[in-house]
């Protein structure tokens, strides 16, 4: 996917290129005409602003269009980024009924496990835990809504992986930048009328014969749980992961549920088997008054078949 320069966003619409240079705007919404920023975690609406659809829609399209992409009324969603690493994400109608939609979500700053600790996003035990993971090459499955800091963490963990380490990294759309020597680096594609799709699914299993010490997925979020599953569980310790969920304890339901969107032919209670050999660790992040804390550090021990449950370590550390 190529990349889009920051200084080409909002030719069509350059009334919001200040919210760009704004240090203290992580992220700009645009639905239809009106215009909302988040500041230090709170959303709130520009007043006085209204953007013209059509020249919004204008917009979406030059983005796709400089980003090797296409939006249309058959393929309505775009996922790009910027060359700083800013994510854009768009839809047009038909899919979005109330008119144009264009996310940007803003880099800011790259943050490391110290940093993270001192801003309070984790607390000094939770930051041992995770370095005694990746040194002890367990694998960790991050979990959280979105905007909780996800990718955040991942980087901030990744980048205290060996360096001697050959690490792949799969992603829709790359977020993930680690200052390591021996690294894959491969990105899903969407179908165009030049090419086929190739999915997160697809990459997990090519990988596999480029020999990866460590595997990162991005973000799981369907059927590629299952071949992810597959490698944790043949050899490829120290993985990292992301998933959307809304505790450590159900983070497990949904990865299962994700490895079900595969359509296999194992059973729910082999997968959630599978799953408690293969998840070493999980951590949770929340939203709390604006900042992004992570809030449970748990140890996976296994699935219990007779009793239907993951039991869970005694290592848990909330903040």
């Amino acid at each position: 996917m190529a990349r889009v320069s920051l200084f080409d966003v909002f030719e069509f619409v350059p009334d919001l290129r200040p919210f760009l240079a704004d240090p203290t705007i992580t992220e700009i919404m645009v639905n239809g005409t009106r215009v909302f920023v988040e500041r230090h975690g709170h959303v709130s609406a520009v007043p006085d602003l209204v953007i013209d659809e059509n020249l919004l829609r204008a917009e979406i399209t030059r983005l796709a269009s400089d980003s090797d992409d296409e939006v249309n009324d058959r393929q309505p969603i775009l996922d790009a980024r910027l060359d700083d690493g800013s994510r854009i994400a768009a839809m047009l109608p038909p899919a979005s009924a109330g008119g144009p939609l264009l996310t940007i979500r803003k880099f800011t700053q790259r943050f490391s496990l110290v940093q993270l600790e001192m801003n309070g996003t984790l607390t000094a035990e939770a930051h041992s835990v995770l370095i005694d993971a990746v040194d002890g090459y367990k694998n960790i499955l991050i979990s959280g809504a979105a905007g909780t800091g996800k990718t955040t963490l991942l980087n901030a963990i990744g980048e205290k992986m060996w360096s001697a380490d050959r690490i792949a990294i799969i992603e829709d759309t790359a977020e993930i930048y680690l200052q390591k020597p021996n690294q894959i680096r491969l990105e899903a594609q969407r179908e165009t009328k030049d090419r086929q799709a190739i999915t997160i699914a697809t990459l997990v299993r090519a990988v596999l014969r480029h020999r990866p010490d460590r595997i990162i997925v991005g973000e799981v979020r369907g059927a590629e749980a299952f071949d992810l599953l597959q490698a944790l569980n043949t050899g490829h310790r120290g993985s990292l992961t992301t998933i959307h969920a809304n505790s450590a304890a159900s983070t497990l339901t949904r990865l299962a549920h994700c490895v079900l969107m595969a359509k296999t032919d194992l059973a729910y209670e082999n997968i959630n088997e599978a799953i408690g050999e293969a998840i070493d660790i999980v951590v949770h992040l929340q939203r709390q008054n604006g900042r992004r804390i992570v809030t449970e550090v748990v140890r996976v021990e296994r699935y219990n078949i007779a009793t239907h449950q993951y039991e869970f370590g005694t290592e848990m550390v909330t903040t």
